[in-house]
């Protein structure tokens, strides 16, 4: 199954009961609104898919995972009430990701910032590289992680995401990433996909409803996140209205 426009792609594949989703878009791997709807549209119909018990999330390319929210789509934000529906589209796809029935492997080939971290955070289990390196980067363009904190947070601590959010303009390097729990595995670039397949392969010849019973326990203790994510939302949506951060926006894009 295959959804493709200009405002990025969506396509995901089958192989006995693991499902691929691979997201894309020119412009780094980045999400205007429509393709975050369309992928947590898409992570709903998988969860409800009985013929389907492991989903691995990839994207596109080789040097970048996912940079976040479109800098195109943030600069023709117009009111708050823009503003918020635009980030609650990562608060739908973070909840989608976090309510799945099924285990979601996240395969990392490059680099993420902002919105692309918190997509890697819901993942239950990651594999990347050492080209895999990691930015927060909000508080440099005047706004601030808030969405995905929560997810963030739960994976690395609130030590080092504070770390990572007060340093907006520094990378974290794969390593320490891995070191903090962001990724479960760390391999060369030209084993990751053979690893993520075994891996896929095996998590899904396990007894479904166990694996299903497993994705609750992992996610314990964070029902709050149903109103806490667009709660959070509504702060960035009213932020990305600031002249500091509109300025900012076209400073990055020069």
């Amino acid at each position: 199954m295959s959804l493709e426009n200009t405002n990025g792609s969506l396509e995901t594949s089958f192989q006995n009961t693991i499902a691929t989703v691979q997201f894309g878009h020119p412009a780094s791997n980045s999400f205007p609104r429509e393709l975050l709807n369309r992928l947590t549209a898409e992570i709903n119909s998988l969860s409800r898919n009985e013929e389907v018990s492991v989903i691995v999330l990839k994207s596109e390319g080789e040097k970048t995972f996912c940079s976040g929210a479109s800098f195109d789509e943030l600069l023709k934000v117009e009111n708050e009430e823009q503003g918020v529906e635009f980030f609650s589209g990562f608060a739908h796809l973070l909840n989608a990701m976090r309510n799945c029935n099924k285990i979601i492997i996240g395969r990392v080939q490059g680099k993420a910032v902002g919105g692309g971290v918190g997509i890697i955070s819901a993942c239950d289990y990651v594999f990347a590289t050492s080209q895999s390196d990691i930015k927060l980067s909000e508080l440099a363009i005047g706004i601030g992680p808030f969405v995905i904190e929560p997810a963030v947070s739960r994976k690395i601590g609130k030590t080092a995401m504070t770390e990572m959010t007060l340093a907006a303009h520094e990378w974290k390097s794969a390593d320490w990433a891995f070191e903090k729990g962001l990724f479960s595995v760390l391999c060369d670039a030209e084993n990751l996909d053979t690893k993520v397949e075994s891996f896929a392969q095996k998590l899904s010849s396990y007894n479904p409803e166990a694996l299903y019973e497993m994705k609750k326990i992992i996610w314990e203790g964070t029902e709050q996140w149903e109103s806490l994510l667009f709660e959070r939302a509504a702060i960035t949506g009213k932020l990305v209205l600031s002249d500091f951060t509109k300025n900012a926006l076209l400073q990055f894009k020069k």
